[in-house]
């Protein structure tokens, strides 16, 4: 493989969540792929669902870009690509961001001299979108928007409406894509059902790049696409894996883990070996770390509570001293008892002194600064991490502990403690990201 360079890119924004950009960059995925271009993707923000499909419509594997989580060097090298196209897809709405206002799609676009194509959700819309599309192009003067794909148009008369309304604003419309039910995918509580769990996949990838091929300027679209250019940098110290030979969980239960940290764990030498818990597969026992990522283990925690060969085995890396480190489900699975969604209670690992219930649903969001209180895999205490926290269920019990970090949100508010360890078992709720400054 080529090594990897500044690959012409551009970003799909929108006006807002919803108004369908994850289907409109799976379908040019698909498209761009079909037609032989080397094209790949990059997610903006903390989300582990788009990237598989990102993956799956490319062939690819899709990075994330986090402008509030991520130093600027982190940035720089993950979207370096061996590609002929980098598509960026933003997250929720153009300008949003962190709570303190950071972190955007625009701010992404704006470090690294992206231009924008803006998904225009036009349902509901005639002359008035000319407004819309005008604010979003004017609102910052650092940011260009270089085109627009409407979306979810009702016929030819009302595209052609659209069309007018838009053409004194001087932006090209890049296409008009029609709305069909067709093209929905499904979601449940932390977002789009996985791509692995979602069936006909392809079929539906192929439907959507059938429709752009159809009702978008493709070869437009891929003319405004620039290197990008960040702000020189040093470079990124990338954070240290918890072992040589890491164990790491892999299956729906655990689908949580950025591609980019395993990616840097193996760039320092360490051997990832993936194992699947709901198979009741146990960590290999030769790994000194063991790691369970997030995902959904309260939507299998009677298989979790049955799989005698998985939690034996997790017990036994305990027992070797092996670190074995949990984030947000992972986290729940290292505990006593994880409750579900019924209210039934099933024994876990046991490692930490905690049960977790998911039967009283209470959303916890938002990104975090943490401090280590003490020696975590990531480096020794007063290590500065920056990530997020994305999750419904609570702690219903907890021994009195020394936390694992001491944590803050992105306004800068104390949070407290989170997480907590029993020797070289250790976890918390936090999603790490990447070093803080």
């Amino acid at each position: 493989m080529a090594e990897a360079v500044a690959a012409p890119g551009l970003v799909l924004a929108a006006p807002a969540s919803g108004s369908g950009k994850t289907v409109t960059v799976l379908a040019l995925l698909r498209h761009f792929s079909r037609s032989g271009l080397q094209v790949e993707s990059r997610k903006v923000g903390p989300d582990y669902i788009d990237p598989l499909f990102h993956a799956a419509a490319s062939g690819r594997p899709c990075l994330n870009l986090d402008p509030w989580a991520m130093r600027p060097g982190t940035l720089a090298r993950l979207a370096e690509a061996d590609a002929e196209l980098l598509v960026i897809e933003g997250v929720m709405g153009l300008f949003d961001g962190a709570a303190d206002g950071s972190g955007s799609t625009a701010d992404l676009a704006v470090l690294a001299g992206w231009p924008v194509v803006l998904v225009v959700d036009a349902k509901s819309q005639a002359q008035s979108v000319a407004a819309l599309v005008h604010g979003f192009a004017s609102f910052r003067r650092d940011v260009t928007v270089s085109g627009v794909i409407l979306n979810r148009v009702g016929s030819p008369r009302h595209g052609a409406l659209l069309r007018a309304a838009l053409e004194p604003l001087g932006i090209p419309v890049l296409g008009a894509l029609p709305r069909l039910e067709a093209l929905e995918l499904p979601d449940r509580h932390l977002g789009l059902v996985p791509a692995g769990e979602h069936a006909g996949l392809d079929a539906f990838l192929d439907r959507a790049a059938d429709a752009v091929a159809r009702h978008v300027d493709t070869a437009a679209l891929r003319r405004l696409a620039r290197p990008a250019e960040f702000p020189a940098e040093a470079g990124d110290t990338m954070l240290p894996p918890p072992g040589q030979r890491i164990a790491v969980a892999r299956d729906e239960a655990f689908v949580f883990a950025y591609p980019h940290l395993l990616a840097s764990w193996t760039a320092q030498g360490a051997e990832l070996v993936p194992f699947s818990p709901l198979a009741d597969e146990a960590p290999d026992g030769r790994a000194d770390a063991v790691f369970l990522p997030g995902g959904y283990p309260e939507l299998h925690a009677r298989r979790l509570a049955g799989a005698a060969r998985f939690l034996d085995g997790t017990r036994a890396a305990a027992e070797r001293g092996a670190v074995v480190y949990g984030e947000c489900g992972g986290y729940m699975v290292l505990g006593r008892v994880l409750e579900d969604g019924d209210g039934v209670r099933h024994a876990m690992a046991g490692l930490l002194p905690i049960e977790t219930s998911f039967a009283k649903r209470r959303l916890h969001l938002g990104y975090r600064e943490a401090v280590a209180v003490s020696a975590t895999p990531f480096g020794p205490g007063g290590t500065m991490l920056r990530g997020h926290e994305f999750h419904y269920a609570s702690i219903t019990a907890e021994e009195a502990d020394t936390p694992l970090f001491r944590v803050r949100d992105a306004n800068g508010a104390d949070l407290g403690g989170m997480g907590t360890r029993r020797g070289t078992v250790m976890g918390s709720f936090l999603h790490v990201v990447d070093a803080g400054e």
